[in-house]
């Protein structure tokens, strides 16, 4: 051998000889390393405290709890704040935090800590076997379990095992508290109905004026609000802003002109005025503004998802995931301006379980 060559020690196996090349057919067995007990193994005191250090952590998770579920009620929404290094900020939305922080904090500590210092920590292996269910197996795994329960010191340590079972489904409380409160009010029926009354006057948006059937020529496409709802200048005591928003997210119209002798339904005839027709501009789907009307095949298009309504057919949906026809509002003539007859007959926006 040469200096320059290194001698390589013979593995731990015996090979076996195929076709000219020396293969390994298998390994001795290595062993696992010999178990070093820890202090609470051999300590009784050691384990005691280990044991009050894991009470201690769950119990300050079922606190921390407690104290979330008491803030959420208790604590004003809008309470404000400075903090070093960060500034001005919610301080309720920082106290749900940190105590839902410290819940799920004291869970993770304390189960780590009780599997790192009372939970049997013996490496095990196990061969592999066919998956026999016979019952002789069934009361082996049984035995197991029993035996992995007493080796756990569960049966010695009912107050790690009762705390256990409080910390964990109290953590339960600041996750499902924002969930089911933070939905806010029900809806109520205001998704049934909205501001238009009859005889408000149809109004240009955002100008504010009024129209007359004679401004408008065939293909004419106008947004729309309720008389009170659009404009600059408001009366005193008049809508707030608030409401004026929300008249616009569920009140907004699309009137449109078209030529009486294209329109297929009897009841869009009835509704409208010459051929002037006004239908809600929130779509059915997921209440996107309907806003993209084409003027030779009388389609309405939602450029959200592509929902399609026919015009000259009641609004039908021809195209695309929205389930219900546009609602029509009703509208005549009166003082020579464009008024509506009624509200909506139906529900506009989105629909949902109830409306199918």
């Amino acid at each position: 051998m040469s200096d320059d060559q290194i001698a390589v020690p013979e593995p731990h196996a015996t090979p076996a000889t195929t076709g000219g090349t020396d293969t390994i057919d298998r390994f001795d067995n290595p062993g696992l390393p010999p178990h070093r007990p820890r202090r609470s193994d051999v300590d009784a005191k050691a384990a005691k405290r280990a044991e009050h250090q894991v009470s201690a952590l769950f119990t300050l998770s079922v606190l921390a709890s407690i104290a979330f579920a008491v803030c959420y009620f208790v604590v004003d929404p809008n309470l404000r704040g400075r903090l070093i290094l960060i500034g001005p900020m919610n301080l309720y939305h920082l106290i749900l935090g940190l105590t839902m922080a410290v819940s799920l904090l004291g869970i993770g500590l304390g189960a780590i800590h009780w599997a790192k210092t009372l939970m049997p920590d013996t490496e095990i292996a196990e061969e592999r076997h066919l998956m026999a269910s016979d019952q002789a197996s069934r009361d082996e795994t049984a035995g197991v379990l029993s035996a992995g329960f007493r080796e756990a010191q569960l049966d010695r340590r009912p107050v790690l095992l009762a705390l256990t079972g409080g910390a964990l489904p109290l953590f339960a409380i600041p996750v499902a508290l924002p969930t089911i409160f933070g939905l806010g009010p029900l809806p109520g029926d205001t998704l049934e109905s909205t501001v238009w009354k009859r005889g408000m006057k149809l109004m240009i948006d955002p100008s504010g004026t009024p129209i007359r059937p004679e401004h408008l020529t065939q293909g004419t496409v106008v947004h729309v609000m309720p008389e009170g709802f659009v404009g600059d200048n408001h009366e005193e005591d008049g809508p707030s802003a608030l409401e004026i928003m929300e008249a616009k997210a569920t009140a907004s119209v699309l009137l449109v002109k078209l030529n009486p002798g294209d329109i297929q339904s009897q009841k869009q005839l009835d509704w409208g005025v010459d051929g002037i027709v006004a239908y809600s501009k929130i779509c059915t789907h997921v209440g996107c503004p309907v806003a993209l009307y084409e003027r030779q095949t009388h389609h309405l298009l939602c450029p959200c998802h592509q929902s399609t309504f026919d015009m000259t057919n009641d609004c039908e949906v021809i195209f695309g995931p929205a389930k219900r026809p546009l609602p029509q509002l009703p509208i005549m003539v009166e003082n020579g301006y464009l008024v509506a007859a009624d509200g909506f007959a139906e529900p506009i926006g989105p629909s949902y379980w109830e409306r199918g």
